[in-house]
Parts: structure tokens; C-alpha cells; sequence
């Protein structure tokens, strides 16, 4: 079925004029569905490699035509928009807390709680993770297990270039206030954020825990403890500094994560 859909997804990026088709409405319509129930992802991961599925991400992109405006009431609560709201909370075991938001097309998995937050559509939220209060989660991003997106984290969607590849967040992860992560940044399991860390696909990320320093971007190691710094830089009108982010420690793997976590704030004094 997956082949079949892909077929018509892709035929339908190509000549835009098929968007007149039923058949092609319906495809495009069948896969958000999918996206909605969890049974197609726009990115799996495959042994140690995360991929992206490039025709899902078409998909979520040649819907947005299909659909018309409408007015969406939610008691005096009034909404203009093309994407229906997701549904069904209690069904699917989902706390969700007013004014939270998520978009027909997102999955939320059994146990995830959502504070005051939004969830774009496209977007993958496993079990056991907390949304927090005005978190944000764009389209197309890919969360884990157990994850805390603590208050007012901006997580990036991406739908174009569709062979960008989305923000990756791995279980058990916990990301600190007013953290910033977009530009398809993959960040492995159980890594730590303290609060204010902007990750951007160009920002450098230096691992200091060792006697020399490790440069690297767009990836933070799993159980990594990191925390926002800045670098001089040299610009025609002289230096100044701009922002990176820094690893100074691991959490340990012989303590379970709670603690492993609890640990990892206390010791490196890391705000959150």
C-alpha cells in the first residue's frame, strides 16, 4: 500500500495539475490520515541511521492546496485555518491541558502530556513525553520517548526542502527552558539541555569535557550535558562573539535516568 501511495504522491509533485484527481486527493488525504494514527512516520530510524521518508513530507505539502478555509468553534473559542485540529484525546490516552494545541496529521502516542503547547502537523511525539507549557513542536519533528521539552522550547519543522531533514529528538531526552533546536539537529538519547541552548544547523558545538576541544555541528552525542557559551568570530567590522554550545560532561549509564539526570543538573550547575 505504502509503494502504491508513494507512486501517486511523487507522479503528483511532478505535474501539479494532478491535484484534480480524486484519486490523487484521496492518496494525499490517506497518508495525513496515516501520519494522524502513527502508522506512517515522515523519519524512522533504521538500525543506527535515522531516514527520512522525502514522499511523506510531499504528501504533507500537496494537502495544504487541497484543503479550504474554514471556521473551526471550540466553545467561545473561535479558529480560521485549513488544518482541522486533532481529535480524539481520550481515546488515545493523551492528556491534553487548555490552550494546547495539535494539528490533524500529528501523532501523539499513549501517555504524552501537553501543557498550553502546540504540535504541527507532520510531527511524531512518543509516550511518556511532556510537552510543556507555550513548548512548541514544528511540522515534521520527530520526538521521543520520555522526553521533557520543558517551558517555551521552540523545536523547528522543515517541510521544504523536502530532502531537509526534520529535527530529531531520541528518548529521554530533556531539553531546558527556552531552548531553541531547529534545521534538522538530531539529538541522540538521553543528552541534557540547560535552559537558553540554541542549536542551529551552523552552530558550532564544542565538546569541552576532555584535555582538548571537539568540534562538531548539527549533532549532540547521546547523554551528553550541554549548555549555551559563545566564540569570537571575525567580521569586517572587527571580532565579536556569537553563540555555541558547549558539552561538559555525560550523564553516567550506571544510574538509572532519573537520577542519572537529577545528577547530571547537579553536578555541572546546569539552569534549567
Amino acid at each position: 500500500m505504502h509503494k502504491e501511495l508513494k507512486d501517486i504522491i511523487e507522479a503528483a509533485w511532478d505535474d501539479r495539475d494532478m491535484l484534480t484527481q480524486q484519486h490523487v486527493r484521496s492518496g494525499i488525504e490517506e497518508v495525513v490520515a496515516m501520519l494522524d494514527r502513527g502508522s506512517l512516520r515522515v523519519a524512522e530510524k533504521k538500525g543506527s541511521q535515522w531516514l527520512v521518508n522525502d514522499w511523506v513530507k510531499k504528501a504533507v505539502v500537496l494537502y495544504f492546496p487541497l484543503q479550504k478555509m474554514q471556521t473551526m468553534e471550540v466553545g467561545p473559542f473561535e479558529f480560521h485555518d485549513k488544518i482541522p485540529l486533532k481529535k480524539g484525546y481520550q481515546e488515545m490516552g493523551v492528556r491534553v491541558v487548555p490552550h494546547a494545541i495539535a494539528r490533524h496529521g500529528a501523532y501523539l502516542e499513549k501517555g504524552v502530556v501537553m501543557m498550553p503547547s502546540y504540535v504541527n502537523i507532520g510531527a511524531w511525539v512518543g509516550s511518556g513525553t511532556m510537552v510543556d507549557t507555550w513548548a512548541t513542536v514544528g511540522s515534521c519533528a520527530q520526538i521521543g520517548r520520555n522526553v521533557h521539552l520543558s517551558g517555551g522550547v521552540g523545536i523547528g519543522g522543515v517541510l521544504e526542502p523536502v530532502q531537509a531533514a526534520p529535527v530529531i529528538i531520541e528518548d529521554h531526552c530533556f531539553i531546558g527552558s527556552r531552548c531553541i533546536v531547529v534545521e534538522g539537529v538530531y539529538i541522540e538519547e538521553e543528552a541534557v539541555l540547560g535552559a537558553n541552548v540554541v542549536l542551529t544547523a551552523s552552530t558550532k558545538i564544542l565538546d569541552v569535557s576532555g584535555e582538548e576541544t571537539v568540534d562538531m555541528q548539527g549533532r549532540i552525542p547521546k547523554r551528553s550535558v550541554v549548555i549555551p557559551g559563545s566564540i569570537p568570530k571575525k567580521f569586517p567590522a572587527g571580532t565579536y562573539h556569537v553563540p555555541c554550545a558547549l558539552i561538559i560532561g555525560k550523564r553516567k549509564e550506571s544510574t538509572d535516568r532519573k537520577t542519572s539526570l537529577n545528577q547530571a543538573l547537579r553536578e555541572h550547575q546546569v539552569a534549567v
